[in-house]
């Protein structure tokens, strides 16, 4: 039996869009969207991760259903390479144009694939901010693609960090599917001491919680980027961040906001 499973959630249409919004936070692939009976619409992602699926089914209403042998073709065409912040990203089964500009992920091990808005946002902060031998601090890794993309963009020390140990694991074969040096470990274990550059792509609260052990990662005068951010969900975030941080909007798209920071060198820690 295969392991992909379809994980499905049955809303009132005029409930639908914070649960589209919530989806494409824990699922940047996309969404399936079907009309049904009685003015509802049925939201559903894919997944073949064990962790992902899990994380997923907790969702209030979720149903989890195997998806029958001879559908893996047709999940595998639905993944195809985008471009962002200069940089082809795509599965393993896609033949990128270039290698050297190239990240390639395995799109059914953890969360992030270049799809979303919010990791096209921060491919595109990387590509602007990375300079040679710049240390990176990927906060939330999932599958590692910021991590592998700012080695690929020339950065020297590159670590990244994960609550889930599968996605660590996902994170790790990726790194070296790309040929790039990236140290992935859990929050507790990742290397001591501060980055120049820092990204986050998570969700608005956590983002808020973690400002502190955030902060003491990004050296002064150090870089930070926020994602995972509605627009209007951006001046929640900054607020938690202005202790430490000059930060801003610094680009938007879709309906999500990126915010970037620099370390005051006199803020507190």
């Amino acid at each position: 039996m295969s392991r992909l499973r379809r994980i499905a959630l049955r809303v009132p249409d005029g409930e639908a869009e914070p649960v589209r919004a919530r989806l494409l936070e824990l699922s940047p692939n996309g969404f399936e969207e079907v009309e049904v009976a009685g003015g509802s619409v049925e939201l559903a992602v894919y997944a073949s991760s064990e962790g992902a699926t899990e994380m997923l089914a907790k969702l209030p209403g979720a149903t989890v259903e195997p998806v029958v042998e001879g559908w893996e073709d047709a999940w595998r065409d639905f993944h195809r390479p985008v471009v962002a912040g200069g940089l082809w990203l795509g599965p393993p089964w896609r033949t990128p144009p270039d290698p050297a500009q190239a990240v390639v992920i395995d799109p059914g091990r953890a969360f992030g694939t270049g799809a979303h808005p919010t990791t096209r946002l921060c491919l595109q902060w990387l590509r602007a901010t990375v300079t040679p031998h710049a240390s990176v601090l990927d906060y939330g890794c999932g599958s590692g693609i910021l991590a592998i993309a700012a080695a690929k963009l020339g950065a020297g020390d590159v670590a990244g960090t994960d609550i889930d140990p599968q996605a660590l694991d996902a994170a790790a074969d990726n790194a070296r599917a790309n040929g790039t040096a990236v140290a992935f470990a859990a929050p507790d274990a990742i290397r001591g001491g501060t980055f120049d550059l820092v990204v986050a792509n998570i969700l608005t609260n956590p983002l808020r919680m973690l400002a502190p052990a955030l902060a003491a990662r990004v050296r002064p005068g150090g870089r930070l980027a926020l994602a995972g951010l509605l627009d209007a969900q951006a001046p929640l975030a900054a607020d938690a961040y202005a202790r430490w941080f000059t930060i801003a909007p610094w680009r938007s798209a879709d309906g999500w906001t990126l915010l970037a920071g620099v370390r005051t060198p006199d803020a507190s820690s």
